[in-house]
């Protein structure tokens, strides 16, 4: 609900010549003007709807003291409003004696207008509960004040303008904080309600306990704000406009982000729930394929134990028990809908398959690396033997019996390939010599037999 601005003064200053009625029926004017401004503000200060909620709440804090000093304020507003009126009731009384007021009507008025002549008794000196020694919010209590009009405003401006700023403070924090704690608290609990299907429990898993403190926070948030809503305003800097500033959220926010960090975790549980028999399906097939490798790898190193010589086979290792018997656990857990467990446990369990599945390849490459350079001798000797034909030179002796003795360590076992590459590359160099033409008085053919 809107509020009317602050009060505004008449203008004037301390009595000094005597108006005449033309001055005096113009101030008459802006007094009355005044009076129903001043009023409408009051009635919208009393109808306000955090004035309301300030007077059915069960306060404490910086609120319950500065509530307690605007009711006060508030008192004294209406006390200060029913002495103006009975001061402008007065001055118009005087200038409705006659219609033309005589000297000494216009000296009385002007006294009125410009001089201390409004005498106000002071509240919280009338009220038996406050006794005589209760204090008003300007200071030690008194009898009564007097006041000029302008000076009355003045003061009723000073007390409406800290009223108005605390009804207004904590209407903003009322309509602002509670209804976002309340919507935070709908999401949290069907948070609670998916990480209770999916197995995540106080006691249980680390987000269980989070969304209980969580909900213990938003509970004693919402009871704080409710009973101290002025504790959770942040004033705006240089601003001196009723209500000038926003509500500290700081604590909300934090709730609500840690609450965003807990959904999205549940959110992967759950996706984990839908694809984890897929996953575990590929799990398997991937330690399967791990395992046969290895087995690949185990027999190769037996064949070439048994078919090279002088080699250096490295070691195979078992096949990976310790993963077939985590991912029972991952079955197990899915079986039993633990799906919080089952998640980080897919994670892991497929980054070391992928890791064990590449070791296992390469522990193959590594044990058949002399099959597969033998192989790579075996090729090039036959690959240098076609050459050889292709340039009718097959029947070449010293061709024939270098290729014999290549061959004879290649497809011997156990074949040692360092001797056994030393005679592919004696053929080779023979094979050379040979598609070398003839120079006059150069070596040929026969000195290469005669050198066999």
């Amino acid at each position: 609900m809107g509020v009317a601005g602050s009060l505004s003064g008449p203008g004037g200053g301390p009595p000094g010549p005597v108006m005449d009625r033309d001055e005096i029926d113009r101030a008459l004017a802006r007094l009355g003007a005044e009076h129903e401004a001043i009023e409408s503000s009051l009635l919208a200060l009393q109808d306000h709807a955090g004035r309301r909620l300030l007077e059915g709440a069960e306060l404490t804090g910086v609120t319950r003291d500065r509530w307690a000093a605007a009711e006060q304020s508030i008192a004294l507003l209406w006390g200060y409003f029913d002495a103006y009126s009975a001061a402008l009731t007065g001055i118009r009384d005087v200038r409705a004696r006659r219609r033309w007021s005589s000297r000494e009507d216009l000296a009385e008025l002007t006294e009125r207008l410009r001089g201390p002549s409004v005498t106000v008794a002071n509240p919280a000196t009338t009220g038996a509960a406050n006794g005589p020694a209760a204090l008003s919010v300007t200071g030690p209590a008194k009898l009564s004040e007097r006041f000029t009009l302008e000076g009355l405003v003045a003061r009723m401006n000073e007390l409406y303008a800290g009223s108005l700023d605390m009804v207004v403070t904590a209407d903003a924090v009322w309509s602002a904080l509670p209804a976002r704690i309340d919507l935070l608290s709908a999401e949290l609990q069907r948070t609670r309600t998916l990480a209770h299907s999916v197995g995540v429990r106080p006691g249980e898993h680390p987000s269980g306990d989070d969304l209980e403190s969580i909900t213990h926070e938003l509970t004693t948030l919402r009871a704080q704000v409710i009973s101290d809503p002025l504790a959770f305003w942040r004033p705006a800097r240089g601003s001196s406009a009723p209500g000038g500033g926003r509500p500290d959220t700081d604590r909300y926010d934090r709730a609500a982000r840690a609450l965003e960090d807990i959904r999205r975790e549940i959110e992967a549980v759950l996706g984990v729930r839908q694809d984890s028999e897929e996953r575990l399906i590929k799990l398997r097939s991937m330690l399967s394929r791990a395992d046969r490798t290895l087995s690949e790898a185990r027999a190769a190193r037996g064949e070439v134990l048994a078919k090279i010589a002088a080699s250096e086979v490295p070691a195979v290792s078992g096949p990976p028990t310790a993963l077939q018997e985590r991912l029972a656990t991952a079955a197990e857990y899915r079986r039993h809908s633990q799906w919080h467990r089952l998640s980080p446990l897919l994670e892991s369990l497929e980054q070391e398959a992928e890791d064990e599945l590449h070791r296992a390849r390469e522990s193959l490459t590594a044990v058949t690396a002399p099959l597969a350079v033998r192989a790579e001798l075996r090729g090039r000797l036959d690959a240098y033997r076609a050459k050889m034909a292709r340039h009718g030179l097959a029947e070449d002796p010293v061709l024939i019996e270098r290729y014999d003795a290549a061959r004879r360590m290649l497809w011997s076992a156990p074949c040692d390939l360092r001797v056994a590459e030393q005679a592919v590359l004696r053929y080779q160099r023979a094979a050379a010599e040979a598609l070398t033409p003839t120079e006059p008085g150069g070596t040929g053919s026969a000195d290469r037999r005669g050198d066999a």
